[in-house]
């Protein structure tokens, strides 16, 4: 019996998670289901320096195929899933494939991230079909000014109304990411805060970081964390809190009285020595680094599933990225596009 009740203690204990070359653990997947967009945010998607960048469908993995490499994916340690674009929420019959993910044995949290412009008719589908979290993308409280950033196409009522319809199908809190830039949305700092403070949501400022080759970024236009941060104590008093997970990309902080923001600091601050994302492209591409030149092409090893896990882990045990913390020094390759991945 005791050979017995050892097995069975073995058993019970999960596969270590894959770590890469540096040591980091595979525990977070980024899946675009679309690798276009509604909107042109200029620093993203800018109207005049993409091409139609459609795949059509054929191109794009299926939803089968999606569940079959995150099951892949998670048998390798990951445990947190979240479904991007582009914008996700153009891809048709999106709960069918959240309903795929969430019946993946491990899977412990599955979340989106969209601009919002199509969530009011799709949240309570979503939430049925059981997706775990929201985040959307809101850089401006002005419509002017939004729309000047969505490239002259999107509406601030439109996404204000999908985050009410989000709110009541339950998904509470939501993230809201805006990226700041520097003389264009610093005005709107405190006004974001203050907004979706007091409905109860978790506001993150993102660094405008330097993404793919189109959005021609340049470091003067960075506007650092701390410098948010400072804009923000001069009202509130913030409260350092602690990591929530390993890897967390967020510095984040409690306001007293309540509420939470944080801040993402990939330019200022680098973290990629806790990076544990890979990331898959709409087309079955691995790419193990936001910042990478090229992605590695998982569709071969569809057939077995044994052949694509082993495939993961390979990719991800040989892995080096780590571009923010030498982006200086880095050479000037040209990097995929952040709407793609």
């Amino acid at each position: 019996t005791g050979t017995a009740g050892m097995k069975l203690q073995l058993q019970a204990i999960p596969a270590a998670p894959a770590a890469d070359a540096l040591g980091r653990p595979l525990r977070d997947l980024r899946i675009s289901v679309m690798e276009t967009c509604n909107y042109r945010c200029p620093y993203c998607m800018p109207e005049d320096s993409v091409d139609d960048v459609a795949l059509g469908a054929k191109q794009r993995l299926d939803f089968t195929d999606i569940a079959q490499i995150a099951k892949a994916f998670v048998a390798q340690g990951v445990r947190k899933i979240r479904l991007t674009g582009g914008e996700p929420l153009l891809r048709r019959n999106l709960p069918e494939l959240v309903s795929l993910l969430k019946r993946i044995d491990g899977l412990e949290d599955l979340a989106l991230t969209t601009n919002g412009s199509l969530l009011a008719a799709q949240a309570a589908s979503l939430r049925q079909a059981g997706l775990d979290r929201i985040t959307v993308s809101v850089d401006a409280l002005e419509n002017d000014l939004f729309r000047r950033m969505t490239g002259g196409r999107g509406d601030l009522f439109q996404v204000l109304e999908g985050i009410s319809a989000a709110e009541r199908a339950g998904f509470l809190p939501i993230k809201i990411n805006c990226v700041v830039q520097r003389g264009l949305n610093e005005c709107q700092i405190l006004p974001l805060f203050e907004f979706f403070r007091n409905r109860g949501h978790i506001l993150r400022f993102i660094e405008y970081m330097d993404v793919g080759s189109c959005n021609g970024w340049c470091s003067t236009d960075v506007v650092p964390a701390a410098e948010i941060l400072a804009r923000l104590q001069s009202a509130h008093e913030l409260i350092p809190l602690a990591p929530t997970a390993p890897g967390e990309v967020a510095a984040r902080y409690g306001v007293a009285g309540g509420g939470e923001v944080g801040f993402i600091t990939s330019v200022s601050s680098p973290f990629c020595g806790d990076c544990n994302r890979a990331r898959l492209s709409v087309d079955g591409k691995l790419f193990t680094c936001l910042f990478a030149s090229a992605g590695f092409d998982l569709k071969p090893h569809l057939r077995s599933a044994e052949r694509l896990s082993t495939e993961i882990s390979t990719l991800w045990r040989h892995r080096t990225d780590r571009y923010s913390e030498i982006r200086h020094a880095a050479d000037a390759r040209k990097k995929i596009e952040m709407f793609f991945i």
